[in-house]
């Protein structure tokens, strides 16, 4: 017979052994899962985003809100006659760096010519 100590590193011995096995069979390392891909929107978005660099407030809120439901953007607003020579007359103005009473004298002869 053995003896109670040989039992019981007997026991060990064979416990050790199938704990080392069941060990085994677990898979040493986890694989990382692959980066995710973006969805549609969040792609769709992204494309938004590059795509309204240089807009701001609400040009910007507007560009993306149409863009975001795939509506093509609002076409640049025409500017008035009116408009276009207050515009012109403006930029004649700050061409030669006019200002205060000068600026108000070209200006209002700019504007009726």
């Amino acid at each position: 017979m053995l003896s109670r100590t040989s039992q019981l590193a007997s026991a060990i011995v064979l416990s050790a052994s199938f704990l080392g096995a069941a060990y085994a069979q677990t898979p040493a390392a986890t694989t990382p899962a692959p980066a995710k891909t973006p969805t549609a929107q969040q792609q769709r978005m992204a494309d938004c985003n590059k795509s309204a660099e240089g807009k701001k407030g609400d040009d910007r809120k507007t560009y993306m809100s149409a863009c975001l439901k795939g509506e093509a953007p609002a076409p640049a607003k025409q500017l008035t006659p009116q408009q276009q020579k207050m515009k012109d007359c403006n930029a004649k103005a700050g061409e030669q760096k006019l200002t205060g009473d000068k600026r108000k004298t070209f200006m209002s002869t700019c504007l009726k010519g």
